[in-house]
């Protein structure tokens, strides 16, 4: 750091599963959040500069717990074979489920997210229609937070549906590039989140990525 180079932290697990800010107990035994990563690495936290939240565009889950969009039809087999959702050492598939904005809000807020990462665009290419979760209904009640775990449990999610593009978007490189629906797609996201999208994945590759 006093000599001024380049580093980069990386939180282990998603924020959902954060000790202290996840959905306990169904949680790790650490804190990545960016809160975390100044304890862990022994810099202060005046000294980070930058916190990028990496989120795919649809959402995914190993492990117990609240999951309140996962979906458990064709569309969510779909999503995991696309995605090719299945642990890196275990080979055990992933939950899958749409977007869901109001955790990532809250993502945001806990982290002090100062731009996004969305990674995978390219595995919803195939679909004619999307949703993004914008809100919950608990025992009858819409909110538009997340709830403690106990009330994730009976959650159930409100959806803002979107037309896809269908068309492929492996070859884009820059924004322009991006069709029409998926542009809006992702600035959408951007606005539910409540921050600035910096990096938009579209394949596994390393050039596959849209620098904003």
């Amino acid at each position: 750091y006093e000599e001024n180079k380049s580093i980069l932290l990386e939180g282990q697990l998603g924020v959902m599963r954060d000790l202290d800010w996840g959905i306990y107990p169904y949680t790790t035994s650490s804190s990545p959040t960016s809160g975390g990563a100044a304890v862990g690495s022994g810099l202060g936290p005046r000294r980070i500069d930058h916190v990028i939240g990496v989120t795919k565009v649809y959402s995914t889950s190993v492990g117990g717990g609240p999951f309140m969009t996962e979906l458990l039809d064709e569309t969510a087999e779909k999503l995991r074979a696309i995605g090719g959702e299945y642990g890196a050492t275990t080979g055990r598939p992933r939950r899958c489920g749409w977007f869901d904005a109001v955790a990532a809000d809250y993502s945001c807020w806990i982290n002090g997210f100062t731009g996004l990462a969305l990674t995978k665009l390219d595995v919803l290419d195939t679909f004619e229609k999307i949703k993004v979760c914008t809100a919950y209904r608990v025992n009858g009640e819409v909110i538009t937070y997340l709830p403690e775990t106990a009330l994730q449990e009976i959650a159930e999610p409100i959806y803002e549906e979107f037309d896809g593009w269908m068309t492929p978007t492996t070859e884009a490189r820059k924004w322009e590039d991006l069709p029409p629906k998926a542009q809006a797609y992702c600035k959408r996201l951007g606005e539910l989140v409540g921050c600035p999208i910096k990096y938009i994945s579209v394949g596994p590759e390393r050039d596959q990525i849209i620098i904003l």
